[in-house]
């Protein structure tokens, strides 16, 4: 099976786009393209001739967009998905359709590269990657998943926490990646509104932590934004780490701040989910709480456990809910995490720890 080539179906309506996605892919040893689609009309119609293993799928497309598109074909058809969007909020509407991933399409001549090496990434890890499509109807209640409900709505008020001095004392870091998106909306939308802080590390390219953050704080009780240089931690803030920086924890006294800065990528990745859960286990003196998350890689893994052998609570995502269980695989394996849990379980998990304290 790892001789075999991964088959590609490449879905865009701009010719120029196409023919650029078409040549890089091709280049890559592990992947064949087998065909094109200038729309999702025509890509319907070719899928059952082609049988692609993979498909690249343009969010703006005219007639049917890519989400009307997923929507319709992912719960019949469940096949990995990535999608080539531009900076746009449609994109997370496409993951909570069921999308696996996305890149962003290069606006300069000199990112072509870096963008065709990272489809060409995403498109081999996709390959294994579990679908998720959209939750059905029924599920739809005061802890519904949020990709069954539109971008504005929120859910139903959840009970606080309450006034208890122990949680005043709490830090949280959640680290996701690949199916993070909305594994990660599913914790959080069923967190209270005054809930410990929350710093979150999502690999994402950059320009989208900013839309991700504001997304989250549209559907979540607690307020959600991306993080800046030196913001402070409290209770009800859910912090998201910016694209493109590295984003650790400081403390001067009692006082926990994030520092978002340049630095060189840790795990692969910045911001990466080790360089939080490290600096976490470094300074952090209160009661932690780590969380990881679906997600390609081992990013993760060594900070999560140097937290748990700090006395960290840590919880992993289990397989049978990740998108890609890679991250929270390698983290249970090293043992660095106590306990696992659906993306759907997680945040009861979390509440019960929490009222323990």
């Amino acid at each position: 099976m790892l001789n075999q080539k991964i088959r590609v179906m490449v879905v865009d309506d701009s010719m120029l786009a196409r023919n650029l996605i078409i040549k890089g892919l091709s280049a890559h040893p592990r992947i064949q393209v087998v065909g094109y689609a200038i729309n999702a009309l025509d890509a319907k119609n070719k899928l059952p001739i082609l049988k692609p293993d993979v498909m690249t799928l343009d969010v703006e497309m005219p007639a049917l967009n890519g989400i009307d598109f997923l929507k319709q074909l992912l719960p019949t058809n469940p096949m990995p998905v990535i999608l080539v969007s531009s900076l746009n909020l449609k994109v997370f509407d496409a993951l909570a359709a069921g999308a696996v991933d996305f890149v962003r399409k290069p606006g300069e001549q000199d990112k072509v590269e870096s963008f065709l090496g990272a489809l060409a990434q995403k498109v081999v890890m996709a390959s294994n990657a579990k679908v998720r499509p959209s939750v059905s109807q029924p599920a739809m209640k005061a802890t519904a998943s949020a990709a069954a409900l539109p971008n504005n709505t929120p859910v139903g008020p959840i009970p606080r926490l309450g006034a208890s001095p122990m949680l005043n004392n709490v830090i949280i870091g959640l680290g996701a990646s690949t199916g993070g998106t909305e594994a990660t909306l599913e914790v959080m939308k069923r967190l209270p509104a005054d809930i410990p802080p929350i710093v979150i590390v999502q690999h994402m390219p950059p320009g989208f932590t900013k839309m991700y953050a504001e997304r989250l704080d549209r559907l979540c009780q607690m307020e959600v934004r991306e993080a800046q240089n030196g913001d402070e931690l409290r209770r009800g803030l859910a912090l998201i780490a910016p694209a493109g920086l590295q984003s650790r924890l400081t403390r001067m006294g009692n006082c926990y701040r994030i520092s978002c800065g340049p630095g060189e990528k840790v795990s692969g990745h910045r911001p990466s989910v080790d360089a939080l859960f490290q600096s976490m286990a470094s300074v952090v003196s209160c009661k932690m709480v780590g969380i990881i998350m679906t997600g390609m890689g081992r990013d993760g893994a060594n900070g999560l456990l140097a937290m748990r052998q700090k006395g960290a609570y840590t919880i992993g995502q289990d397989k049978e809910s990740s998108v890609v269980y890679g991250m929270p695989m390698v983290a249970n394996d090293i043992g660095a995490v106590a306990i696992q849990g659906s993306c759907e379980n997680i945040a009861g998990i979390l509440l019960r720890h929490l009222r323990t304290l």
